[in-house]
């Protein structure tokens, strides 16, 4: 009886193993190749040097960080760097250089330490892309946006940083006050849920930051908070919203009293709507850009599952994910 017991079960696994080789592989749709424009500066990756030339010149060095295939990085290009107001803003104030985040090419970074690109984006923390780093005329770091903005959202953040006001203030002060009339007016959500006092919430927490100012919100609500697989992600969170404006008192996770400004600019938050994803009382993601239904999901699910301790980074979790997922037969799709 046992050794039948035994032939029964490699029976099934030799069924098993046939039927996943015979599974046809999931197609990824939504992807973009793209081109860097021919008039992104052609540098060696001595950023020192690069700084010093754009300073001669009265001018920003802004890094764009990209990865091939990546769907917000051809956006980006396509209507920021290709055509539009955008494009001769740029080019007029900033020296564009690339930096691709899965590269191997030696870069020499502000701090004169050498990295190859993609140890280069782990210091950064690139969480999305493209990610966009801007640097001073003294070399400095003075904003990092991760992920895609839309046209009008970039603008403020390219005039924030031509006209220095990162010397005095946050990007988001910057924008409430040159942005008075409202653009935005504050949508519910069936997740959404009142909490105040975050002391020591140990499980999945997802914190979204909004603004009258928002002008990314309403198709987050749109086309990313109410897509079925998001929906189903967001099952082990508790969801809370809360206005970046709101000067009302809310106790953090860390027990300090403070208000959704204060905590907002805490974080270091650099768009509307941000989304702070925490586990087991600490950050283990954030997404600070447009987000599409698949990686949001996928975020989501990166931090319930805590794969975050696998996993230096979303991007790498990422890249197994898909081929976990395309081994099993299940198409993704990369598009809004």
């Amino acid at each position: 009886m046992k050794n039948l017991m035994l032939l029964l079960c490699a029976a099934l696994l030799v069924i098993d193993g046939t039927a996943l080789a015979d599974t046809p592989a999931g197609r990824v749709t939504g992807g973009r190749a793209h081109v860097l424009p021919d008039w992104f500066k052609q540098s060696f990756l001595n950023f020192r040097d690069d700084v010093d030339e754009a300073r001669q010149a009265g001018r920003h060095v802004l890094v764009f960080m990209d990865l091939n295939d990546c769907p917000y990085c051809a956006r980006t290009l396509d209507e920021n760097f290709r055509q539009g107001e955008n494009m001769a803003y740029i080019q007029k104030h900033f020296d564009v250089i690339a930096v691709n985040i899965r590269g191997d090419a030696e870069v020499t970074w502000i701090d004169g330490a050498t990295y190859n690109e993609q140890n280069l984006a782990l210091k950064l923390k690139v969480f999305g892309t493209p990610s966009l780093v801007f640097i001073d005329p003294d070399g400095k770091q003075v904003l990092q946006l991760n992920g895609y903005r839309t046209p009008p959202t970039l603008r403020s953040a390219l005039e924030y940083v031509h006209d220095k006001a990162y010397r005095d203030q946050s990007l988001a002060a910057y924008i409430e006050k040159k942005q008075l009339v409202p653009v935005y007016s504050f949508r519910d959500h069936p997740r959404f849920t009142k909490m105040t006092d975050f002391t020591r919430y140990r499980e999945p927490l997802a914190v979204i930051f909004e603004d009258k100012n928002c002008a990314d919100c309403a198709g987050f609500h749109e086309k990313v908070l109410s897509h079925p697989d998001v929906l189903a992600e967001l099952k082990p969170f508790r969801v809370v919203r809360l206005d970046a404006y709101a000067d009302t008192p809310i106790i953090d996770l860390s027990g300090v009293r403070t208000t959704p400004r204060a905590w907002a600019a805490s974080l270091g938050l650099t768009h509307r709507p941000g989304v702070v994803l925490f586990n087991e009382g600490k950050e283990a993601g954030r997404v600070e850009g447009r987000f599409y239904h698949f990686h949001f999901k996928e975020i989501l699910r990166y931090v319930s599952g805590r794969y975050y301790q696998r996993y230096d980074l979303f991007g790498a979790y990422l890249n197994d994910r898909q081929m976990e997922l395309q081994q099993q037969g299940v198409d993704i799709d990369f598009g809004e």
